[in-house]
């Protein structure tokens, strides 16, 4: 594909995101600053045709010929719930002034048989679709074409899916393939998205990333060549090398707000794939093989990338970030936070994801959560540009709020209600053995999550990290743990830490906990479901952990069925083992994959979660949905 040069009205989007009987949330990436008019259908119904008011839209220049902008529609009247309703948003220019609409900029996110994209806004939460760990170059399908097909395929009411769950690693930062980085260069010279100055690296200018010596690949080089910063280099760039657990290379590891902006853009919509020009930017053997590899995995991607989008058009989506977000073991712990932080280039490396994240999924999830930081971002874009870079000072400024920001977490007053951890920045730091995995939400936030909680009948939580994991798995966690390699293992799980374990498992045993309690969880790359209880308490509540994982990534299949297998000899009931646990005091009974062999209990396919819940908010199906057709359903034990 060779690139014109020059890109179309849209570079991404719309992406649907909040949606409530008075607010509709859409997120756009233009190449111009647009007018916006909106129309809102309910069948033939007009309810809304008008142009957008300026406070119901924020733009953000983020280039010289690229702009974020967040719709937040108030409309004339509430929005009907349990009908279908059609959106449409008319862009028109100075150039041309007369509104271009959805089907003639972007008919690929029109469902079939329709001309525009559009939504049910539905009374309870009945359906539920959810999965995290999209890898672009990984060789597995994509989950987000399920998510289309789903939604092509429910003709009533019932099969439409409330909203969409992005549990967490929507993007890869810290493990980007060859030929994904060479797009992201070639999104950022084309949208001249904006460049800054680095501290602390071997290079002093983010324009340097594509020039520099090794440019791919080896990226984990661009630290000084000093005995002080061997720590970080190990556990920043080299922890993402696990033997086992993970594939992760960090040698793309993105850097700049640029690269990660264009990221985004690549993986949410086909549009940006057009600027992006045919080229092989490596000449070493290895990297040559390792490239072309990569190549034929992300042309798999792109090729899907319009059903993504129409997904992501057409039925709400909220999101939440874990590590990969970011980069590999984020806040894994005390030692962890305090050798990144403390050094200016893998601060600003943190700080450009976590800013990428805040405009392109926090932002749409609740905007006003975000008023103030948005400001912020304003003043970074809106600074003098005659040198098309962001100003220092006031990125660090920026970056600096971003991390002391404590409101990342959220919930949506839905029936049942949904409740989104945030257990990433919240974390429960051991200072005495600075180095073992922090627990992942400390005891104030534990609290405030209690007090959320409290009350409900029932309650949808999501907890990126499962709440209850694969015993086996946190058992050998502990080990590389207690032998000082916590890196090595991803070696962080809510049983990893004694006192957030404590105060979650005394959650579940609080008189008012809510008597329905459903646990969404990803992060693993792997499928299961578990029913929970507790322990001699027979009045106690109903809790179930589903694990949906990855929406296009796997764990490599014969490990996982050896871990499987081992999982089920050393752990089974009457086993000792269990006892030596912290969560002795409940009751696990893991739910078996309809189509595997007896006892397996971990599903390994790309895909969706699907989760439909009854009028009480139990689960009356738990299911995983393959990205390329099929699935399983997890059923409950006979025994049970």
């Amino acid at each position: 594909m060779e690139s014109d040069g020059v890109p179309g009205p849209v570079l991404a989007g719309p992406v649907l995101r909040h949606v409530s009987p008075s607010s509709l949330v859409l997120w756009l990436a233009t190449s111009a600053p647009l007018a916006v008019s909106v129309r809102l259908f309910d069948g033939e119904k007009a309810l809304l045709d008008r142009t957008v008011n300026p406070h119901e839209i924020i733009r953000l220049r983020i280039g010289t010929r690229a702009w974020l902008n967040l719709l937040a529609i108030e409309p004339d009247s509430p929005l009907p719930r349990d009908t279908r309703l059609d959106y449409d948003l008319g862009l028109a220019s100075d150039e041309v002034q007369s509104p271009t609409w959805i089907r003639d900029w972007a008919p690929h996110l029109c469902p079939e048989g329709r001309t525009r994209p559009g939504f049910t806004l539905k009374s309870k939460l009945d359906r539920i679709l959810h999965g995290s760990c999209r890898r672009p170059h990984h060789p597995a399908r994509d989950g987000l074409v399920r998510v289309d097909e789903e939604l092509h395929q429910a003709e009533q009411l019932a099969d439409v899916p409330s909203l969409l769950l992005l549990t967490g690693d929507q993007v890869y930062a810290d493990d980007v393939a060859g030929p994904m980085l060479h797009a992201i260069q070639c999104v950022i010279h084309q949208l001249g998205l904006y460049q800054e100055t680095l501290e602390g690296a071997s290079i002093r200018h983010s324009r340097e990333l594509t020039s520099m010596e090794k440019a791919y690949y080896h990226r984990q080089t661009l630290l000084p060549e000093s005995e002080s910063n061997e720590d970080l280099t190990e556990r920043f760039f080299g922890g993402v090398r696990k033997p086992v657990f993970t594939t992760a290379n960090a040698g793309n590891h993105l850097i700049s707000f640029a690269e990660m902006m264009a990221m985004y853009l690549l993986v949410w919509s086909p549009e940006p794939w057009a600027l992006v020009t045919n080229s092989e930017p490596v000449n070493m053997p290895e990297e040559l093989a390792l490239y072309r590899k990569e190549q034929v995995a992300l042309d798999g991607f792109r090729d899907s990338l319009p059903q993504a989008a129409r997904a992501l058009a057409n039925l709400p989506v909220y999101m939440v970030f874990d590590d990969h977000d970011v980069t590999d073991d984020w806040n894994l712990s005390a030692l962890w936070e305090t050798t990144a932080y403390a050094h200016p280039f893998s601060r600003r490396i943190i700080g450009n994801a976590l800013l990428a994240y805040l405009l392109c999924q926090g932002w749409g999830n609740q905007p006003a959560t975000f008023t103030d930081l948005i400001g912020q971002c304003q003043a970074l874009f809106d600074a003098d540009k005659k040198q098309h870079e962001l100003d220092k000072k006031t990125q660090d400024t920026l970056i600096d709020q971003l991390l002391d920001f404590d409101h990342w977490h959220y919930s949506l007053p839905t029936s049942p209600k949904l409740v989104v951890l945030d257990t990433r920045t919240h974390r429960w730091r051991s200072e005495i053995r600075r180095s073992h995995p922090s627990g992942l939400m400390d005891w104030e936030s534990l609290t405030d999550f209690q007090q959320e909680i409290m009350g409900e009948d029932a309650v949808v939580v999501v907890s990126p990290p499962p709440m209850f994991g694969v015993k086996l798995i946190e058992m050998i966690q502990k080990v590389f743990t207690f032998i000082g390699k916590p890196l090595l293992v991803d070696a962080e799980n809510w049983m990893a830490h004694r006192g957030a374990a404590s105060v979650l498992l005394n959650i579940f045993g609080h008189t008012r906990t809510p008597r329905h309690f459903v646990i969404l969880s990803g992060d693993v790359h792997y499928s299961f479901a578990y029913d929970v209880r507790l322990r001699h308490k027979s009045n106690g509540p109903h809790v179930w952990q589903i694990t949906s994982s990855g929406i296009k990534n796997e764990f490599p299949t014969s490990l996982l069925e050896w871990l499987d297998r081992l999982n089920r000899w050393l752990y089974a009931p009457w086993s000792p083992l269990n006892w030596f646990t912290k969560r002795r005091r409940m009751w696990v009974s893991p739910r078996l994959p309809e189509g595997r062999d007896a006892g397996e209990r971990l599903w390994n396919h790309s895909g969706i979660g699907d989760l439909r819940l009854d009028d009480e908010g139990a689960p009356t199906a738990i299911r995983q949905l393959n990205a390329g057709g099929g699935g399983t359903i997890f059923q409950q034990r006979n025994d049970d």
